[in-house]
């Protein structure tokens, strides 16, 4: 049975750069088994009802500015699976959740950046699906358990966002992380290893550095999430952190 996987994606350069988190990307696809399909949450596609995509070939938006031009030239151009994606509204719905279907939206780079990089010929289908980072953290959790059958199916599930994502925080060119983001990280690897759900699902309030590190929560759930779709009789793996920008979270985890 597929994992599930929360990816960070970084700055949307990191698909045309080289390093530590890139070859680790690469090498995570290499060792996996190849899924059938890949259903992905986005933190670059909010939506108050959870949105579904629905179409046979994708398209690909650059929703960013001030980066190079070759980036605004990169497209993805993966097929959806309109089967899994009705399948997604049912799943929903018995966990008692809306879900609408889109048929038209795009990939965001929160999709095509780590997808570009685990699977660049695009051979893989792929439904997106948005979050809504005003649920509840319990809420975010419990949408990932109605996506966790699809694994039986061969499915992958991936949860991209960040776990230490503030903008306004990033020293460009700075390479060590800075301590306030590394503290955060620790506090929050501590309590997925012992599933100390309590304490995850209330980060906000007892965290350290909490309110820095997330200052909007669109990048935090797709973790949630991604722990919810996760086999629960394993215990959670990291799988790779690093640093941008003094603070941006380049962290992987499998569930």
């Amino acid at each position: 049975m597929m994992p599930s996987l929360f990816l960070a994606h970084g700055a949307p350069s990191l698909v045309i750069e080289n390093n530590s988190y890139t070859e680790f990307l690469k090498n995570l696809a290499a060792n996996m088994d190849q899924p059938k399909a890949i259903v992905i949450f986005s933190s670059h596609w909010e939506s108050c009802s959870l949105s579904v995509t629905a179409v046979q070939n994708h398209s690909t938006i650059h929703d960013f500015a001030g980066f190079p031009d070759s980036l605004y030239e990169i497209t993805y151009p993966a097929k959806g699976d309109l089967d899994i994606s009705d399948h997604l509204l049912t799943l929903f719905a018995k966990s008692g959740y809306l879900a609408e279907l889109k048929n038209d939206r795009s990939l965001d780079h929160g999709v095509w950046v780590p997808l570009s990089i685990m699977y660049p010929d695009a051979s893989i289908p792929v439904v997106s699906i948005s979050v809504n980072p005003a649920l509840s953290n319990q809420a975010q959790y419990k949408i990932g358990k109605a996506v966790k059958s699809l694994k039986r199916q061969n499915v992958l599930v991936i949860g991209s966002g960040g776990i230490v994502h503030n903008p306004e925080q990033f020293i460009v060119g700075m390479e060590v992380a800075e301590g306030w983001a590394v503290t955060f990280e620790h506090w929050i690897e501590e309590k997925l290893l012992k599933r100390d759900m309590e304490s995850l699902l209330n980060f906000e309030e007892i965290a350290p550095f909490a309110s820095l590190a997330v200052p909007t929560k669109e990048h935090f759930a797709p973790l949630l999430i991604a722990m919810g779709a996760g086999n629960h009789k394993r215990k959670p793996e990291l799988l790779h952190r690093s640093f941008q920008y003094g603070n941006l979270s380049l962290s992987a985890w499998k569930f």
